[in-house]
């Protein structure tokens, strides 16, 4: 079951070769909205204190059944459901678990509350 907060591996609905690694932010059903630096999600902040920058951008998207809306963890630098849309369940290929690169931070990836306190 896929979560928000969840980090998911994928094929690249733009080229189904390459797969890609991103954070879950919005499920089907949910309205995403990034304004003022802040993402929103069904009119609540989320608590990312993982991303390495405030994102400066903004917009505004409906997840619709099948679907769901990823964001990479670098904001601003990622190529992601802001910039290609949303990604079909069937091209993902599972939760990231562990991190094996670079060897000193090896380890379990933890499921993140996105909606914790702030």
């Amino acid at each position: 079951e896929i979560e928000r907060g969840d980090i998911i591996v994928f094929h690249f609905p733009l080229n189904p070769e390459e797969e890609l690694i991103k954070r879950v932010i919005g499920l089907p059903g949910d309205k995403v909205q990034v304004q003022n630096h802040q993402v929103y999600v069904n009119g609540l902040p989320l608590s990312e204190p993982y991303i390495s920058q405030l994102p400066a951008y903004s917009g505004e998207w409906v997840v619709t059944d099948g679907y769901l809306f990823v964001l990479g963890d670098n904001r601003n630098n990622s190529n992601d459901s802001k910039d290609w849309g949303l990604l079909p369940l069937e091209n993902i290929v599972g939760k990231a678990v562990l991190i094996y690169w670079p060897p000193p931070m090896w380890g379990v990836i933890e499921h993140t509350d996105v909606f914790a306190a702030q």
